[in-house]
């Protein structure tokens, strides 16, 4: 019987950290695999030659875009599992109108997002970075900047109720903080069940002691906190932007960060990376990170959900995490 055929398209550069020995097992005892040759990411010509014949292929960032021409080319293909953020950047509408079912491993992508968000919002809300800086410049437990507080009774501001944003719920849990949520999608018995009340993003910024932002970089997403909304937040809030720097007026969020309202951890800016003279490099109330929340190093839990949708696929069980044209309309 003859197997099928499954392009792996990321480029030889990602596989020890894409790809751990359990997922390469599981692909090759599933299908055939066609390799990319390359270091880098495939190319549209690298594809054009990889897919005649392929009935799925894993991509990942920077592979070319799936246009017509390519899609095409490839009457065999059925299925696309893609290892990253979003599938923007892959999907065309040819995609779609060929039938292909389209996965994505960016919920294990948005666990370690999570992770590194609630890290900065247990060391935010203790003041560590400014406080060790009051000690390195000779001080120590007199009335400093921005007291050290706990997380316990303080309200969390989560904006994005999806995928990262629940993950940050799930963890944040045991600090017992009274969670705010903001998703014009998420359905009231989601929140219940979630265990989070649901908030207009004006309300939610009133209170918010903790604003984290967990939204998909849309157009009616763009710069939607801007100077009119920063001015609604309390003074010594905590501000973590994980997800996009769009999502932010940067000028405006500047003009409050220079007035030292905020404290502000942005692992995001807009645009990326900060101009050299920006006042965001220099403000001693942020700390700009290089977009680093995601897996770096060790991103093998993408890979392993990637071969395990394709093995789902093949057998034919329901997808885990499929993307259709409607989800992504709304989603990252």
């Amino acid at each position: 019987m003859t197997r099928p055929v499954v392009v792996m398209s990321i480029g030889k550069m990602h596989y020890a950290r894409m790809m751990s020995e359990a997922a390469w097992e599981r692909l090759h005892a599933l299908a055939e695999v066609r390799e990319h040759p390359g270091q880098e990411p495939a190319s549209k010509s690298d594809l054009l030659a990889l897919l005649p014949g392929a009935a799925a292929i894993i991509t990942s960032w920077d592979v070319a875009r799936l246009d017509r021409e390519l899609i095409n080319c490839a009457p065999s293909l059925r299925a696309l599992a893609h290892m990253g953020g979003s599938v923007r950047r892959v999907v065309s509408d040819a995609v779609w109108e060929a039938g292909i079912r389209v996965t994505s491993a960016a919920p294990a992508l948005g666990q370690d997002v999570a992770e590194t968000t609630v890290g900065l919002i247990v060391v935010g809300i203790k003041r560590i970075w400014p406080l060790a800086q009051h000690v390195r410049e000779g001080g120590w437990r007199e009335t400093p900047w921005w007291p050290s507080r706990e997380l316990r009774g303080r309200y969390v501001g989560i904006v994005g109720g999806g995928n990262i944003g629940r993950h940050v719920v799930r963890l944040l849990t045991p600090f017992e903080p009274r969670i705010l949520v903001y998703d014009p999608f998420l359905p009231d018995a989601e929140a219940d069940r979630m265990g989070v009340e649901k908030a207009e993003l004006d309300d939610l910024l009133r209170r918010a002691d903790v604003l984290t932002l967990h939204a998909p970089s849309l157009p009616e997403t763009e710069r939607m906190i801007d100077a009119r909304r920063l001015a609604l937040m309390k003074d010594d809030a905590l501000i973590v932007n994980t997800a996009r720097g769009s999502l932010f007026d940067e000028a405006a969020l500047v003009a409050e960060l220079s007035k030292g309202r905020f404290f502000a951890f942005l692992d995001v800016t807009d645009p990326e990376p900060p101009a050299s003279d920006s006042p965001l490099r220099r403000l001693p109330n942020v700390v700009v990170t290089p977009h680093l929340a995601g897996c770096i190093e060790n991103c093998t839990r993408m890979g392993e959900m990637a071969v395990e949708e394709l093995r789902r696929f093949f057998a034919g069980e329901p997808p885990l995490y499929q993307v259709t044209p409607e989800r992504l309309a709304h989603t990252a």
